[in-house]
C-alpha cells in the first residue's frame, strides 16, 4: 500500500476524534496510521503485512500507555466537583427559614435555595450544615 494512503487515513481519524464527543480513543488509531505512513514512506515497513501489524501494535500500545495519562492531565484542570461534595458545608441562612420549611442560604459567597430539615427554626445568619443536595436546593440543619 502506498505511504500517502496512510497519511490520509491518518489525518481522517484524527478529523473523526475532532467530530465525536470525545474520549481520545480514534486520535491514537490516527496517530497510528500517520506513524505507519512515515515509515512506509522511508522504507522501513515494505509489505503490507508488516504495515498492518505496525498499524495495530503502534495504535493498541499508544492507547494503552498514553490515553490514561492524556485524560488525567486533561481533566486535572477541570475545576469544582460533583454537588455531592457539598454534603457537610458550612452555609448561612438568608433571612428566618422555619422548622421544615424554605428560604435562602449563602455557600461560597453563592446563595441557594435552602430547606431546613431541623426541628428549630434557623434565623438570619445562622450558621447551618448542609446535609444532601437535590437540584439547587440545599437541605440543611442548624448547627
Amino acid at each position: 500500500m502506498d505511504w500517502w494512503i496512510w497519511v490520509v487515513a491518518g489525518f481522517l481519524l484524527l478529523a473523526l476524534e475532532l467530530a465525536s464527543p470525545g474520549g481520545f480513543y480514534v486520535f491514537f488509531f490516527g496517530c497510528g496510521a500517520l506513524a505507519v505512513g512515515l515509515l512506509a514512506a522511508l522504507g522501513w515497513a515494505e509489505p503490507l503485512a508488516l504495515q498492518g501489524v505496525l498499524f495495530a501494535g503502534l495504535s493498541v500500545a499508544a492507547l494503552v500507555f498514553f490515553r490514561p495519562l492524556i485524560v488525567r492531565r486533561l481533566r486535572a484542570g477541570a475545576e469544582g466537583g460533583p454537588v455531592d461534595s457539598l454534603v457537610g458545608e458550612r452555609v448561612l441562612a438568608r433571612g428566618e427559614i422555619a422548622a421544615d420549611g424554605f428560604g435562602k442560604a449563602e455557600l461560597r459567597g453563592t446563595t441557594w435555595n435552602a430547606r431546613n430539615v431541623g426541628a428549630t427554626a434557623v434565623g438570619p445568619d445562622q450558621a447551618c450544615r448542609v446535609e444532601r443536595v437535590e437540584g439547587l436546593t440545599l437541605w440543611i440543619r442548624a448547627e
